[in-house]
């Protein structure tokens, strides 16, 4: 009986001290930063501080909450729709040879295709347009995903899948328990990388053709060449990715890989 609490109380420690690694780590970039700051006086390197009091007001009195919100917005919808047709088209050309033969020069096309031609061919053929945007983000993610899916449908473990056809299970159920299962690793690589691809090029959309957003914001700080502000805007997104990667990401991959344990 006393061998779970004892088991809790190492996990628990764990989560503890990998906190106060994160927390310490962070506090040593905020102090180096006001250190060099304070060496370089210059309105081109603000001090930490200065870009937190921004970042206060502009959340408070600013359009801050309301462009990060929309921001956030098209990046979800822009994430989604990569992830899961990327990840469709990744598992099936894992799965079959001949279709990998047929599109492996599209995906080879369109990893190595610039976003921005990508971005600025939607905006041309189909306007300046919330669709255009996220469809033009999405098409830019899209090929990194499929790419790491086929690895990973093509490292799948053959001998799980004969045993569920000795056993008569379904297609969905064997896609369901035998084969997501195994590819959840490559899933949430796909999603880690993806979601930090993504928000970049999103920022970039919002650059060169919306009037809102982060990336809207973003620029017109620039050309007043106002860093304190482009670094608080900069700081608030960064701040939200980061919460989704400790809130949202490690905790379901905690979950999806308790089988293999």
């Amino acid at each position: 009986m006393s061998v779970a609490p004892s088991a809790q109380r190492t996990s628990s420690w764990r989560v503890t001290s990998s906190l106060a690694q994160r927390v310490g780590s962070v506090a040593l970039f905020i102090a180096v930063w006001q250190i060099a700051a304070d060496v370089a006086h210059s309105r081109l390197l603000p001090s930490a501080s200065a870009v937190f009091i921004a970042l206060v007001q502009q959340s408070v009195h600013g359009p801050l909450l309301f462009n990060l919100g929309i921001t956030l917005a098209r990046v979800a919808a822009a994430f989604v729709v990569a992830m899961v047709i990327g990840t469709a088209i990744g598992i099936v050309m894992g799965r079959s040879r001949t279709i990998d033969a047929l599109f492996d020069s599209w995906l080879v096309l369109l990893l190595n295709l610039p976003a921005l031609v990508i971005i600025v061919l939607a905006y041309v053929w189909f306007g300046l347009t919330e669709a255009a945007a996220i469809g033009a983000v999405a098409v830019n993610k899209i090929p990194a995903v499929a790419v790491t899916l086929r690895e990973g449908a093509r490292a799948l473990d053959p001998s799980y899948s004969e045993m569920s056809e000795s056993f008569h299970v379904s297609r969905w159920r064997t896609l369901r328990h035998v084969i997501m299962p195994q590819l959840y690793p490559y899933i949430f690589a796909s999603a880690r990388s993806g979601l930090a691809l993504v928000w970049k090029i999103v920022l970039i959309v919002e650059l060169l053709g919306l009037s809102n957003g982060v990336g809207f914001e973003i620029q017109l700080y620039f050309q007043q060449f106002d860093v304190t502000h482009i670094l608080a805007y900069t700081i608030a997104f960064v701040a939200v990715v980061q919460l989704i990667e400790w809130a949202v990401f490690q905790p379901l991959e905690r979950r999806a890989g308790r089988w293999r344990q």
